[in-house]
């Protein structure tokens, strides 16, 4: 005898989730982006929202919410598409049945934020119609559809990247210098589309150099700009350290450029990294004016090199900070203000650890004044003897430019590194397919983690050390070059000769000032 099977009709549609009986209008969006700024791209933008406007208010089925959009945005992610993540909040919150776009590029060119973004809006029943492919994401074959049209759309997106990067490093390869000239200081494009000096703006960078080298740390420039009222390179009232030190070591101030010093790591992300060799780099010299000579340049760089040896024995000061030495115990002299409230008021420098020990240090306070005039007599009598300085300075030269056994221990090092890295890899390899003994395979992993991280030190002090020497090469030939066009002694102190000839000045416990040179010459006065 027969089953008696009675159907029973859906009553909501497995689609829309709303009553199959009831009429009701599905709330349908539209969706529009471009991915430039270019004004032929913008009258594509404007004729997709009027297109898509009048095409939800022509259907009677349909009720036009908005159309969202995007301008100059490009789409290999949905973060900072502002439009596209407030229509997806809106769909979420039931306030769209439907969202209308051009095309599976037009929504997204990233295959994650694709099918993530869809199957999101599929969970609350909102669909997404791709024009173009003729695609309901609700329909069945939706899904299988949309891998694959954003596949291709992700490719398409890797293909115009590499196009991209492969432009840049042309442009690179040719020298072509361009500036970030919003968020830079000192110049502007010119006429010819190469960088141009902004005079007004050109003066704050020699400023913040002069300070520098006057004995200022980067914080108390960045205190005085924020006093002045001289905005920051983007326009901003907040002057930050980063940004001070960012203008104090940019090789593009004393017109030259270093190009490629980050790059881009993943094309969807647009994750970038320093680049520490794994891509080429070009240094362009003479690219454009220089705001900055290049021998005040290289200046800076060395002050800042031996200010940070010093560490926190460096204090914010002036050009005799750090430089005035205490010959009985080492330490540094350091300001301090005799009489601050009376007429006699008077700076003096003293050794800093002078009350701090047991024994009090014998060295005597100086002035200023004595230490200028001290100056003078020690460089004049430098100059007396120019053949034999600039023979020592040659002799330096020589010693610190060659590099070589550090760069053979550096090899070496890097050999063995990738001996190493070689070796873990493989123990990954055999680990994942063989059945191991975990204790003694995390231990041996341990040792060569160990081992690694000893050979990576070590490669990075002997770095630090030909730093040194590239840093001490500079100061030498600043030095010498100083020695060689001074046809005459000097009568009146001058901050700058100061600071490109003294190493340091030493008191002596009867008054005595050692001073040492640059170039390592000691003369006592």
């Amino acid at each position: 005898m027969g089953r008696k099977v009675t159907v029973i009709p859906p009553t909501i549609s497995l689609q829309t989730h709303l009553p199959t009986t009831q009429k009701v209008k599905r709330k349908v969006a539209g969706y529009a982006r471009v991915s430039t700024d270019f004004e032929e791209q913008l009258t594509s933008y404007e004729a997709q929202v009027d297109y898509y406007t009048k095409y939800i208010q022509e259907r009677e089925d349909w009720e036009f919410v908005k159309v969202y959009t995007d301008e100059g945005i490009s789409a290999t992610s949905t973060v900072h598409r502002d439009g596209f993540n407030q229509m997806v909040a809106d769909a979420l919150d039931g306030k769209i049945d439907l969202i209308v776009t051009k095309s599976v590029s037009r929504f997204a060119r990233n295959t994650v934020d694709s099918l993530t973004t869809v199957r999101k809006l599929k969970e609350k029943g909102v669909e997404v119609f791709f024009e173009k492919e003729d695609i309901y994401t609700l329909d069945s074959k939706g899904e299988l559809l949309i891998t694959i049209m954003s596949s291709l759309a992700q490719e398409e997106s890797r293909s115009i990247s590499e196009n991209v990067t492969w432009g840049q490093r042309k442009r690179f390869a040719d020298g072509k210098v361009s500036l970030p000239y919003k968020h830079f200081l000192g110049y502007r494009k010119g006429a010819d589309g190469l960088p141009e000096i902004v005079p007004e703006e050109a003066e704050i960078v020699r400023s913040i150099y002069r300070w520098f080298m006057e004995g200022m740390t980067p914080y108390k420039i960045a205190c005085i700009l924020v006093e002045k009222g001289i905005p920051t390179p983007s326009g901003k009232e907040q002057w930050h350290l980063s940004t001070v030190k960012s203008i104090l070591t940019n090789e593009k101030y004393k017109g030259s450029a270093l190009l490629q010093k980050k790059f881009t790591v993943d094309f969807l992300t647009k994750k970038t990294k320093v680049n520490e060799g794994e891509v080429p780099q070009y240094y362009v010299e003479e690219s454009h004016p220089a705001i900055i000579s290049p021998e005040e340049f290289e200046l800076v760089q060395a002050e800042m090199a031996r200010r940070k040896e010093l560490g926190k024995r460096y204090h914010s000061g002036n050009i005799f900070t750090a430089k005035i030495v205490c010959g009985e115990c080492g330490g540094f002299y350091g300001p301090k203000i005799w009489h601050s409230n009376s007429r006699y008021r008077r700076v003096i420098w003293r050794c800093n650890k002078k009350y701090t020990n047991d024994c009090y240090c014998k060295t005597p306070h100086i002035d200023e004044d004595t230490i200028k005039q001290g100056f003078l007599k020690a460089y004049n009598q430098l100059l007396t003897d120019k053949g034999s300085v600039l023979s020592l300075c040659e002799m330096l030269l020589h010693a610190f430019s060659d590099c070589s056994d550090l760069d053979a221990k550096m090899s070496v090092l890097g050999d063995e590194e990738k001996q190493i890295t070689k070796n873990i890899r493989e123990m990954v390899v055999i680990n994942s397919r063989t059945v191991q003994k975990q204790p003694e395979y995390t231990l041996e992993y341990q040792s060569y983690e160990r081992e690694y991280e000893a050979l990576k030190a070590k490669y990075q002090k002997l770095q630090a050390e030909k730093l040194d020497r590239i840093n001490k090469t500079t100061v030498i030939q600043d030095f010498m070059e100083q020695i060689k066009k001074r046809k005459e002694p000097i009568k009146v102190f001058s901050s700058d000769v100061w600071l490109t000839a003294i190493e340091t000045v030493t008191i002596c416990e009867k008054g005595e000032l050692q001073f040492r040179f640059k170039n390592g010459t000691e003369i006592t006065v």
